[in-house]
């Protein structure tokens, strides 16, 4: 029987068709579909069983298919595991027993194997569809391949696809891509990079299966149906804060090799609860169908997030875990890793809508329930001074329930005390009868119940909206990218952390359970489990902070962390006795990236700073509009400036754009500036001056060779830098020595040949700037972490 026979064969069995209503229909023809890994664990489980889902949508809607298992292994060897696969893929309940006999005997003859290793492979391949469509006489509506195999083989597989398995034009090429895209940001900024050289973005569906859940796809048309409801109490005024949690009961046996390298937040933090939470804070879009949109509104949400550092952050490790690494990766007994089977961060969202309101990212094996939901939490805003039990005293939430758990299937949930959600179509029906089961503080019948008429798998789901082209349920480059911005300085401010080891299931008890205190996280119990001598490791309690000289003036030492602790302690001294004395306190602030671990501290810890009563000023700006990424001032504004409650009028960005130009001599800029200064500050003589140190030996954007000898006596100066943009403008050494305190901050290891060759050197204005910063009539401190002293 020729295939269009038995497509007709099959096509009038069918019934119903496929199609998001009010969505333009795809391009009718034949299909391709190859799974690239197509005998794998993750085609075995979701992947055949999607596409055969696929197929059975789109039998009678015009177009045929063909499917493709690649592997490396040879075809007489992988045709009988394929086929074993076929055969246990399974109908849904809406199929009769015949018609789902039909749709398999068909499905399996339209399958099979093919060795796919060498470009020969792929051509011969790609020659197979050419001929296989010319003697069929059919028109191709495009091709798909799914890469279920290892991230490392997806750009040789791109340019395979790519140089030999195009389609001709008019038709379209859709290639999927599993998780992980990479390890941290710059991993995938380079695998990104090597992709888009054989693929277009638009070709690209990178799948997080978690998009695919039928709760996490409903957040968006939950939000839109209720936002009549929703509108006035979605903000920080009224949301306590949101948790996203997923916890698991199983190990990672099995897992290891994977595992071991990337944990927890690399696994399940960066990538669904991420996507999750962009979801539940994105601005609504006008339209939910438009991909661009979404995927605009989610990028806004992650480049608004607060920085995350490891006081945003807890881990822990189940304590089997040790022995299955030792003997999964033929490790010693000695062996000791330091990956996280657990974590909790803290994030915050820089926009006034949630400023303030904590997000809860939560994740881990070995615990107590296998469960995952997303939770938002009101405030309480009825006070019950008798009726504690009443509707209106109980907690009110909103739990978006992605299944298992007590309820043991997918639902939202809203309570009772808040309003009755809407119900719309008939994809979902609202559960009226319920078990005696309580969910997150409430019995179940204190909500009201949304949950779907027919349960879908994820993959399935997804897998019909790649063959739709629908790409809001998929992650984009510039998207993916934005995440790992957020999450990759978290990931190397815990590289050597040591996590918290517990037990695993129950027997965890409340060790992990968490305190918010501000903007930071922190295990709620002390319990040590686990010392840095247990580890075979140093503390950073070795080394308390230290006092001494450097280049005759006065040295602070200790780790980062405690080094920058202590100037920001030793700033609001000087800022608080100031304001005593003369009513305001005078601060100049570097640029570069030095003080952004300060700025974080001041806006996280320092809550008594006197900012009503301080002027801050900069020490250098680079040539190029405030609004752009590489002005210090647009820095300090993003990390310092915008958190903390300082009038504007207090703040004195540097005119470096005047008359539509930059940094030019007859527009007078320095000129304005020193004027300024000199209205403003009493004596021209700041309190307070914070300097960098770069690895030339340049400090504000004094550089060597610059000619610095030729500034003259001015207090503000336009410099030349040897890297771009190489226009700045400066304080001078006669602006900055007349401060009354000049702390120099030097941080990190690469910092460590020049401290010391400054330990060694004499006053050099020309080849080390640095050395004349001396203040004639105040104090020079020098902040040193032990990285950069020590090496």
């Amino acid at each position: 029987m020729s295939l269009a026979a038995s497509l007709l064969l099959v096509a009038l069995c069918a019934n119903g068709g496929y199609g998001d209503k009010g969505k333009e229909a795809p391009r009718t023809g034949h299909v391709s579909v190859v799974i690239v890994g197509g005998t794998g664990d993750l085609a075995r489980k979701y992947l055949w069983q999607g596409f055969f889902q696929l197929y059975v949508d789109q039998v009678s809607g015009g177009n045929s298919f063909s499917f493709y298992a690649g592997g490396l292994s040879p075809s007489e060897k992988a045709t009988p595991v394929l086929f074993e696969i076929l055969k246990a893929v399974a109908c849904s309940k809406d199929v009769s027993q015949e018609r789902c006999a039909i749709l398999k005997e068909q499905f399996l003859r339209l399958s099979q194997y093919r060795q796919l290793k060498s470009l020969e492979d792929y051509q011969e391949l790609a020659k197979h569809i050419e001929l296989q469509l010319q003697q069929e006489g059919m028109k191709e509506a495009g091709r798909l391949f799914y890469l279920s195999v290892p991230a490392f083989a997806y750009a040789d597989v791109a340019e395979k696809i790519n140089g030999s398995c195009r389609p001709a034009g008019g038709s379209w090429l859709r290639v999927v891509l599993e998780k992980p895209f990479g390890h941290d940001y710059r991993s995938a900024q380079v695998l990104a990079t090597e992709l888009l050289s054989a693929l277009k973005d638009e070709e690209m569906y990178r799948i997080d299966h978690y998009l695919g859940k039928q709760v996490v796809s409903k957040i968006l048309p939950f939000r839109i149906e209720n936002r009549k409801f929703l509108d006035p109490i979605w903000n920080r005024h009224h949301i306590e804060r949101i948790e996203i949690v997923l916890k698991e009961t199983l190990d990672v046996k099995g897992r290891i090799p994977f595992y071991d390298e990337y944990g927890v937040i690399r696994d399940v933090l960066q990538n669904h609860l991420t996507e999750v939470m962009t979801l539940l804070a994105m601005k609504l879009p006008a339209n939910v169908s438009n991909s661009e949109e979404v995927l605009r509104n989610k990028l806004e949400v992650l480049s608004s997030m607060l920085p995350l550092g490891k006081n945003q952050a807890v881990i822990g490790q189940y304590q089997n875990y040790k022995s299955e690494v030792q003997q999964e990766l033929n490790k010693t007994k000695e062996h000791v890793s330091l990956t996280p089977t657990f974590a909790a961060v803290l994030a915050h969202i820089d926009e006034a809508q949630y400023e303030g309101v904590p997000i809860l990212l939560i994740s881990g094996k070995m615990l107590d329930e296998r469960v995952g939901y997303a939770r938002v939490l009101f405030k309480k805003d009825v006070f019950c001074l008798q009726s504690q039990n009443n509707v209106h005293c109980r907690p009110k939430q909103i739990v978006f329930y992605f299944g298992h758990g007590s309820l043991e299937y997918p639902a939202v949930l809203v309570s009772k005390n808040l309003f009755k959600p809407a119900l719309t179509g008939g994809e979902w029906r609202e559960v009226t009868e319920h078990k005696d089961v309580s969910v997150l503080g409430l019995q179940i019948s204190d909500y009201y119940v949304q949950t779907p008429a027919t349960e879908k798998e994820a993959y399935s789901q997804l897998i019909s909206h790649i063959f739709a082209g629908q790409k809001n349920n998929f992650v984009s480059t510039e998207n993916l990218l934005a995440s790992w911005e957020v999450w990759t300085p978290l990931l190397s401010n815990l590289k050597g952390a040591f996590p918290r080891i517990y037990p695993g299931g129950a027997d965890n008890g409340d060790m992990l359970d968490v305190h918010l205190r501000g903007k930071e996280i922190r295990y709620n119990s002390e319990v040590v489990i686990i010392s840095p001598d247990q580890m075979g490791g140093t503390s950073a309690d070795s080394f308390q902070v230290m006092q001494g000289k450097f280049r005759s003036a006065e040295m602070v030492s200790a780790w980062t962390e405690e080094l920058v602790e202590r100037l920001a302690g030793d700033m609001q001294e000087a800022a608080e006795a100031a304001v005593r004395e003369s009513g305001v306190f005078h601060l100049a602030l570097s640029g570069g990236s030095t003080p952004i671990a300060l700025f974080h501290r001041l806006v996280l810890h320092h809550f008594s700073f006197p900012w009503r009563d301080t002027h801050v000023w900069m020490v250098d700006e680079r040539c190029v509009p405030l609004t752009e990424r590489e002005s210090n001032f647009h820095s300090m504004h993003e990390h310092l400036l915008h958190h903390v409650r300082i009038p504007y009028y207090n703040i004195h960005p540097m005119p470096v754009q005047l008359n539509q130009r930059l940094c030019v001599e007859e527009d007078g800029g320095a000129q304005l500036y020193e004027k300024e200064i000199n209205k403003v500050v009493n004596a021209s003589s700041f309190h307070f001056v914070v300097l960098g140190v770069g690895y030339d030996g340049h400090t504000a954007s004094l550089f060597p060779g610059g000619k610095l000898n030729e500034l003259g006596e001015g207090l503000v100066a336009l410099t030349e830098s040897p890297i771009k943009p190489h226009r700045r403008m400066s304080l001078t050494f006669r602006a900055i020595n007349r401060a009354r305190t000049v702390a120099l901050l030097v941080m990190g290891k690469g910092k460590h040949e020049l401290v010391t060759q400054l330990s060694r050197v004499k006053d050099n204005l020309e080849k080390y700037p640095v050395t004349w910063v001396n203040p004639a009539d105040g104090r020079l401190v020098w902040y040193i972490d032990y990285d950069a002293l020590l090496g």
